[in-house]
């Protein structure tokens, strides 16, 4: 069989495409991880909240005779806001209380407060799956191209670059970011020098909600339908990429998350789509018993 150098490329990209949208997601389980030593369960369904905030505003302006690009503009500022407002909620009311408690106590939390989420969207919307608008135009110098990387792709991929060089000053370079770092490696000490946990904390929450919601509303457009569950697999998926780059880093999120998507690409490519997710998984519990803090994790020490 001839080697096809083409679709290579293809599956590629399409691999970098899928890792974007998982960093995105990603990046607010291991903020979160890194900050309180929380998994937030509930993330993907903050992803799936957002996308279906895009998909009514989206609606709405269109029905108005909104332009192209001013929809997706106004729908990504919305759903970003919107999931923040969620992600903001969710922390005051269902961690926060929990914060001093047994570990077992906020994970049942996280997992009651995902299964609530999605039923609220259930009830709310339908659980039909719902034709989501083409927001992202067709670029003409991408066109040559065009069997390799669509001007979604393309979007989805400058974005992700964009929203990681953004997140990395804010964490090395501002006021905020110092606190959250001071936060991450000691609350108590951080408490002493003044610094307000639970509004970094809750920061946190705010940022990792609005990437998510961000994500929600380039793979819908992607892929072009939403319903309520698309939340469960997106985040397990990010939730894999966060662990198999090393739970608690941000370049180690985003290394797992175009690993994984790479792996998924190729695994669909050259085998079948039915084995996609056991590839991925696959991958995971290889670096689990061969570096089970990940491949940019610090092992954790035990004092006693």
């Amino acid at each position: 069989m001839d080697f096809d150098f083409e679709y290579l490329i293809e599956l590629f990209f399409s691999g970098l495409t899928r890792g974007s949208i998982y960093a995105l997601i990603a990046l607010g389980y291991t903020m979160v991880y890194g900050i309180i030593g929380l998994i937030n369960f509930a993330h993907g369904e903050i992803y799936m909240i957002g996308a279906f905030t895009a998909f009514i505003i989206a609606t709405v302006l269109s029905i108005y005779g909104f332009p192209l690009f001013a929809i997706l503009i106004l729908a990504a500022v919305a759903a970003m806001i919107w999931a923040a407002a969620y992600g903001y909620t969710v922390e005051k009311l269902a961690y926060r209380p929990l914060r001093d408690a047994p570990r077992l106590s906020p994970l049942i939390s996280a997992i009651g407060m995902s299964i609530f989420l999605q039923n609220y969207v259930l009830l709310a919307q339908t659980s039909d799956y719902l034709s989501f608008p083409e927001l992202i135009p067709e670029f003409a110098f991408l066109e040559p191209y065009s069997y390799v990387i669509g001007s979604t792709d393309f979007v989805i991929l400058v974005t992700t670059a964009v929203v990681m060089g953004l997140l990395t000053w804010l964490i090395k370079f501002t006021r905020l970011g110092k606190a959250m770092r001071a936060t991450a490696q000691d609350q108590t000490m951080a408490q002493l020098v003044g610094i307000n946990i639970n509004n970094v904390i809750s920061a946190t929450f705010v940022i990792g909600s609005a990437l998510a919601a961000l994500g929600g509303l380039l793979i819908a457009s992607h892929v072009g339908q939403i319903n309520f569950f698309i939340g469960f697999i997106a985040g397990i998926k990010a939730f894999t990429a966060a662990v198999l780059g090393g739970i608690g880093s941000v370049p180690g999120a985003v290394l797992g998350s175009f690993i994984l998507g790479l792996t998924e690409a190729f695994a669909t490519g050259y085998v079948s789509s039915d084995y996609e997710d056991v590839f991925a998984f696959s991958l995971l519990v290889l670096i689990l018993i061969f570096r089970p803090a990940g491949i940019l994790g610090k092992a954790s020490v035990e004092k006693v």
